[in-house]
């Protein structure tokens, strides 16, 4: 066989050892892999009769190839948030463009399906199986390839661990880990000048990643993309954290997706490919009120892009690589549809369905002391091991 492998959405640490171990298992079982760059763009971007944009979309993939990479965080292949389901007429490669065809002018507002035009470059290409690793964007549309017949074994990813249906997604360790290090690492400067920190955390609509390095760094109030806030009720639980310690400083940690109480979630640009515009920039709006409020100095501080940079810690390099060898199992005993996870402690696979038939979010009931900001974790017998 000859399998397909690309990695779509935002990049996260675990993702070149996941390609690297399905690269050195279908060679050791007789197989050969092509790796798709830049996710679903290349496939979009891929044209038949060109040959330099098949090299520019494609790299065979050999033990040469991914010697290495497993050593490093991000994804050697690349990646977007290409949807080829639902193209922009701007973003319409050049040589799909039908000149008899109005609704393709740049200035038109329409979504284009080039679903057809993927199918053929697969077929093109001699991918017998394909293996996209993303998120829930990602594999929504690895899920409407399978629905076409084509055969998909899908990869979880995501630094915000929200794809519904499993209780783990490649990015998550290392984010929180990395988060957790900073976190701690700010104290210094916020105690030595005496300040209060506000430290924003990715996480568009699950505030997991925010709430679970709260609970392990031990910062004073945590603030979620569930849970909308007051920032005067706020204001009067920091000052009284920042009294209470002997430094005369508080730590605050916020989802970026977070949003005051009868406000909407910051959001800024335009919507990509899967409907969603950047978010950012809340930490520095809840700073400035915190400022307003209390009169007090503020650090701002949004560590955005380094919890997802760097080689991936123990957890996150363990669980790429179970993962890919669990996509290479199903593979071969001749599955499709199928998605790779981790549910209550133990490996398993569920339909790739499952990943846009709910919606993983915190547990606020559980989890979250919503009158006080605080992560709320009291009894953990029999709950998993992240805390979802």
């Amino acid at each position: 066989m000859r399998i397909g492998i690309l990695t779509g959405g935002g990049d996260v640490p675990g993702l070149n050892p996941a390609i690297k171990a399905v690269v050195r298992r279908a060679l050791a079982e007789g197989h050969e892999v092509l790796g798709f760059k830049r996710g679903w763009g290349g496939l979009l971007e891929l044209n038949r009769d060109d040959p330099a944009t098949i090299a520019k979309n494609t790299v065979k993939l050999d033990l040469n190839a991914v010697r290495i990479i497993d050593r490093t965080g991000g994804t050697f292949l690349h990646t977007s948030r290409t949807n080829p389901g639902k193209v922009k007429s701007s973003s319409v490669p050049d040589f799909l463009i039908d000149p008899n065809r109005a609704d393709l002018e740049e200035n038109d507002k329409h979504l284009h399906d080039f679903t057809p035009h993927v199918l053929k470059n697969l077929e093109f290409m001699g991918v017998d199986r394909l293996i996209p690793i993303g998120g829930d964007d990602t594999l929504s549309y690895g899920e409407r390839l399978h629905s076409e017949g084509f055969p998909v074994i899908a990869i979880p990813k995501t630094m915000d661990n929200d794809v519904y249906g499993t209780d783990y997604c490649i990015g998550f360790s290392t984010a929180v880990t990395r988060s957790v290090q900073m976190i701690n690492q700010l104290r210094t400067s916020t105690g030595s000048h005496e300040r209060i920190a506000v430290v924003e955390l990715f996480g568009r609509n699950s505030g997991e990643t925010s709430l679970i390095s709260a609970y392990l760094a031990g910062v004073d109030r945590a603030l979620i993309s569930e849970v909308p806030f007051d920032p005067e009720r706020l204001a009067e639980l920091v000052m009284k954290d920042k009294r209470a310690n002997p430094s005369n400083y508080a730590m605050v940690t916020i989802s970026e997706g977070a949003h005051m109480a009868g406000e909407a979630v910051v959001e800024f640009g335009e919507a990509d490919a899967y409907g969603h515009r950047k978010l950012g920039g809340i930490g520095e709006i809840t700073g400035a009120a915190l400022q307003k409020l209390t009169g007090e100095n503020i650090i701002n501080q949004r560590l955005s892009y380094l919890m997802r940079s760097g080689a991936p810690d123990a957890l996150d390099l363990m669980v790429a690589v179970n993962y890919a060898n669990m996509a290479m199992e199903l593979i071969l005993s001749g599955a499709s549809g199928r998605m790779v996870a981790l549910r209550d402690g133990s490996y398993t696979h569920i339909p790739m369905s499952a990943v846009t038939s709910g919606i993983k979010r915190v547990d606020v009931e559980e989890l979250y002391d919503a009158e006080n900001y605080l992560p709320k974790v009291r009894n953990v017998l029999g709950k998993p091991m992240f805390l979802y």
